[in-house]
């Protein structure tokens, strides 16, 4: 017993170096927590809230949004939070059930694209090729690719976060116009670039997300699927996409983030034409997330891919 004694300050002296090496855990935010479900919602949201409130990003880097279920943990995060928000019903069909589940006196809701208007999808093949909503009502849930939308969004954002927070008004305030001002340039950047292009046709082998995008800027978007990610195209819209390839001469086909481009790839070789990438931004790849990349980042390479792809002036 008395070795041990006499070993006992060496040995409480290990492990308190242990202990020294060790990363404290980190204590638990008293501040207002604030649950987004795509990036670009959490992206603008912690810009507008910077050190006043912890802002999270439901959807783990690298999964793809579009059949995401929220996890238990997600349901008790999103419970315990003073604001929820998400895009609409069409782009998460589950926050429905999210929301009954929630106490309005404890957590406020926002839909951030209500009030939208909403574009309708093509139909490929005679029929819509999303489960959320068919026939001649299907819509298109993907409206942060029109950066009016986005400005339209940070308001209701804005309101929200003051509303909670009524002591941060002027700092959300002066944050919502640094961002709102931020969103009009990279709009009149788009607008500027793509006025002049020798082709306005954008081939997208992939779901049909860019249609806002295709919509504010003139251009022509073909999809190879519905807004739905996991959907194949059918082969006569794949021999539709090659021969829209060749009558348009166009020189790129363009794959998406988080999707295998094989599509894309298949078009490309069929035709000649290059693959280059759009990002939609409704999630990020882990690298990208810890890089700290930005909605902005995000649409910055978008509009330089698509110049090259469009060969715009």
């Amino acid at each position: 017993m008395s070795r041990y004694l006499k070993l006992l300050p060496l040995l409480l002296l290990l492990i308190f170096a242990g202990c020294q090496n060790q990363p404290a855990s980190p204590p638990k935010s008293d501040k207002p927590l604030v649950v987004t479900t795509i990036f670009p919602l959490y992206d603008f949201t912690r810009f507008l809230a910077a050190d006043r409130m912890e802002v999270t990003l439901l959807l783990p880097p690298g999964v793809e949004p579009h059949h995401f279920e929220p996890r238990p943990t997600d349901m008790a995060d999103i419970r315990r939070s003073a604001l929820f928000i998400y895009t609409s019903s069409f782009m998460e069909p589950w926050a429905k059930r999210v929301i009954a589940g929630t106490d309005s006196t404890k957590t406020q809701i926002l839909a951030a694209a209500k009030g939208v208007q909403l574009l309708k999808l093509a139909k490929h093949d005679g029929h819509h090729e999303h489960g959320l909503q068919h026939g001649d009502n299907a819509v298109d849930p993907h409206v942060w690719l029109d950066f009016e939308n986005c400005i339209f969004m940070v308001k209701q954002i804005t309101e929200k976060l003051c509303a909670i927070d009524p002591d941060g008004n002027q700092e959300y305030q002066k944050r919502a116009f640094e961002l709102t001002a931020k969103l009009s340039d990279l709009d009149q950047r788009y607008q500027n670039r793509l006025a002049n292009c020798k082709s306005r046709v954008v081939i997208h082998g992939g779901h049909n997300a860019f249609g806002y995008l295709g919509h504010r800027y003139n251009l022509k978007y073909h999809a190879a699927a519905g807004v739905s990610a996991d959907i194949e195209p059918t082969p006569r819209r794949m021999a539709e996409l090659v021969q829209l390839v060749k009558t348009n001469n166009s020189h790129a086909v363009f794959s998406e983030e988080l999707l295998s481009p094989r599509i894309a790839e298949a078009i490309a070789r069929e035709t000649g034409a290059m693959v280059l990438k759009l990002h939609g931004a409704h999630n990020l790849a882990k690298d990208e997330f810890e890089r700290g990349v930005t909605f902005f980042d995000l649409m910055d390479e978008n509009l330089e891919n698509l110049c090259t792809g469009l060969s715009c002036r």
